[in-house]
C-alpha cells in the first residue's frame, strides 16, 4: 500500500462506526501502525445504530442454540455446516477480544462480555425428534462438547423455571443447553475499540458526516465526498482504500461506487420490535438465551428468543423480535431508502427474489398486523404465564437482508453477511446481518485477505495475525488440543468462569 500520510487524504478510510469498522481499524493498525485512518460516521456518536445492544440480538452467535443454522436435510439428516463455521468464527472473536484485554488495549471484559447458557426448545413431536437428531449430530464435534439434551420437565423446569411453569405436563417438549454460551455488548465493545483507536494521532473520527457520493480516478485513488451534517460543509477526502461498514446503509454506498462487482445486488429491509420485561422479579428468575424455531418464511433475525441481556451491568429479559417492514435501510434511515436502491441492475433479482419469497411477505404483512394480544400469545409459547403489564414495546434495529442474482432463479434473498469487493481490492463493503457482529474478526480477515494479498503473504503481518488470533489458518474440528486450550485461556481472560468445556465431559442425554 502506497502511503498518503496525511490528515486530509488518509491511508485508509472506514465509512460507518460500528462492530465491523471498529475490528478492521484495531486489526489494520495492528498490523501497521504508520497508517493514517479517517472514520466517517452519519450519527453523532459510535455505535448507535446495527451494533448499539439494544438494536443487536447480543447472543454472542456461536451456532450453540440458533435452530436455523442447523437445517434438516431432504433425508432426514442435519446440515451442520454452517453451525461448525460459525462457532468456530466465534473462537476467533473471543481470541481476537483475549488479545486485546493482553495488551491493555481494551480493559473490563465485564462491560461487553457475561456467561449466560444457550438454550434452544421446542414443543411437539416433529419438532422434538429433530431437535434430538440436531444434538446428536453437532455433538459429534468438539466445537459442541458439553451440550446436554433433555426432554425431561423437571430438569427442564430447573433449567429455565419461566418457559415451563404453567405448561401442559403430558405437553412433549425437549431442549438443549450450552454452558458455554454467553451474552455480548456490542455496542459497549466497539466503544472500547474505537476509544483505543482514537489515542492515536493518525486516526480521525468524523461524527455526524454523510457520504455523498465517492469515486475512483485513473490512478485507482478514491475520492470520497463528505458532509458536515451539523455546518452542511463539504469536502473531499482521497485515499487508496475504503471499507463501507456502515450495515443498511453500504448497499446505496456501493451502488455510488460503481464497481462491476456491485451490480446485480439489492436489500430487502426488515425492521423488528422488543417486549422488554419491566418486572425486576421476573428478569431475576431468568438466566439463559432460549431460542425457538422461526415461523415458515420469517428471516433469521426473527427467530423468537426469550433473552437473558446484560446492558451496561443491569440485568434485562427481551422477548421477540417481532419482525415488521419498512423502506428504511437504516432506524435512523430515509424512507426513500429501498426506493433509491432500485436500479436497472438489479431489479430483475430484486423482482426474482420477491416472487420466490411470497412466505416471507405474508409472513412480515401477519407481523405488521399484530395486536397487543397476538404479541403476548406468541410470547406466552416461551412464558405461558406472561401478563401484558409486565412487558413494554420497544423498537429493535433494522436490517437489510442481501439480494443478488442468481443464474438458475434470476434473484435469491440471502440470510447472512457478504463482502462485496472489486476486484483491484481498493474498496470493500459488507452487506447483510446476523451472524454479523459475532463473526467480525473472522470477516474481517477474509476481507485482508481479498484487499491485501500481497501484505497478508509477509512474514511481518503472518506473524502479527498469528499473535492475535492463535488459531489463524488452524481448523478447529478435530483438533481438540487448540479448542480447550483456546477456550481455557479465552474464558480466564475474558472472566468466563466454567463455561469452557472440560476434557472430561461428554454428550449427555436425558429423554426423561
Amino acid at each position: 500500500m502506497d502511503k498518503l500520510h496525511t490528515n486530509n487524504n488518509p491511508d485508509i478510510v472506514l465509512v460507518g462506526a460500528g462492530i465491523m469498522s471498529a475490528t478492521l481499524g484495531v486489526m489494520l493498525k495492528e498490523l501497521d501502525p504508520g497508517l493514517v485512518i479517517h472514520v466517517i460516521e452519519r450519527l453523532d456518536t459510535v455505535a448507535a445504530e446495527s451494533s448499539d445492544a439494544w438494536n443487536n440480538a447480543g447472543t454472542g452467535h456461536s451456532a450453540f442454540c440458533e435452530l436455523n443454522y442447523t437445517p434438516p436435510k431432504e433425508d432426514g439428516s442435519i446440515d451442520c455446516s454452517k453451525a461448525i463455521r460459525i462457532a468456530g468464527q466465534f473462537v476467533q472473536s473471543r481470541e481476537f477480544w483475549t488479545y486485546l484485554i493482553e495488551q491493555g488495549y481494551i480493559r473490563n471484559p465485564e462491560d461487553f462480555i457475561r456467561a449466560v447458557p444457550h438454550i434452544s426448545f421446542v414443543h411437539g413431536e416433529e419438532n422434538v425428534a429433530y431437535l434430538r437428531k440436531r444434538f446428536e449430530t453437532l455433538t459429534q464435534y468438539d466445537l459442541f462438547r458439553g451440550m446436554i439434551y433433555t426432554e425431561d420437565h423437571a430438569q427442564l423446569t430447573r433449567m429455565m423455571p419461566l418457559v415451563m411453569e404453567g405448561r401442559n405436563p403430558p405437553e412433549k417438549v425437549a431442549a438443549t443447553r450450552m454452558n458455554a454460551g454467553t451474552d455480548v455488548n456490542f455496542g459497549a465493545l466497539t466503544r472500547k475499540l474505537f476509544r483505543y483507536l482514537f489515542d492515536y494521532p493518525s486516526v480521525k473520527l468524523h461524527l455526524a458526516h454523510e457520504v455523498t457520493d465517492l469515486s475512483q480516478d485513473d490512478s485507482g485513488l478514491w475520492h470520497i465526498k463528505i458532509r458536515n451534517l451539523t455546518t452542511d460543509k463539504k469536502r473531499t477526502i482521497i485515499t487508496p482504500f475504503v471499507f463501507i461498514g456502515a450495515g443498511g446503509g453500504s448497499l446505496p454506498l456501493l451502488e455510488k461506487s460503481g464497481i462491476p462487482e456491485s451490480k446485480g445486488y439489492g436489500g430487502f429491509p426488515v425492521s423488528g420490535q422488543w417486549l422488554i420485561c419491566n418486572n425486576p422479579a421476573i428478569i431475576e428468575r431468568h438466566h439463559a438465551k432460549v431460542y425457538g424455531k422461526a415461523a415458515v418464511g420469517s428471516p433469521p433475525m426473527s427467530v423468537p428468543h426469550l433473552d437473558t441481556r446484560i446492558i451496561d451491568g443491569k440485568k434485562s429479559l427481551l422477548f421477540g423480535p417481532y419482525a415488521g417492514f419498512s423502506t428504511k435501510f437504516l432506524k435512523n434511515g430515509s424512507l426513500w431508502d429501498l426506493p433509491a436502491s432500485i436500479k436497472l441492475s438489479n431489479i430483475k433479482p430484486m423482482l426474482m427474489a420477491g416472487i420466490h419469497n411470497l412466505p416471507l411477505t405474508k409472513y412480515l404483512i401477519d407481523q405488521v398486523s399484530q395486536s397487543e394480544e397476538d404479541r403476548i400469545a406468541a410470547l406466552r409459547e416461551y412464558y405461558p404465564r406472561a401478563i401484558a403489564k409486565d412487558w413494554d414495546l420497544e423498537v429493535a434495529g433494522q436490517r437489510v437482508q442481501v439480494i443478488k442474482k442468481d443464474e438458475q432463479e434470476g434473484g435469491v434473498l440471502e440470510f447472512g453477511t457478504e463482502v462485496v469487493h472489486a476486484a483491484d481490492g481498493s474498496i470493500a463493503a459488507l452487506l447483510g446481518a446476523s451472524p454479523g457482529a459475532s463473526t467480525a474478526v473472522s470477516i474481517m480477515v477474509d476481507l485482508l485477505h481479498r484487499c491485501f494479498p500481497d501484505k497478508m503473504k509477509t512474514p511481518e503481518w503472518q506473524n502479527k495475525l498469528h499473535r492475535m488470533i492463535p488459531s489463524y489458518e488452524q481448523s478447529l474440528t478435530g483438533n481438540t488440543a487448540l479448542l480447550q486450550q483456546s477456550r481455557k485461556r479465552t474464558a480466564a481472560v475474558l472472566g468466563l468462569a466454567n463455561v469452557h468445556p472440560t476434557e472430561t465431559e461428554s454428550p449427555e442425554i436425558n429423554k426423561g
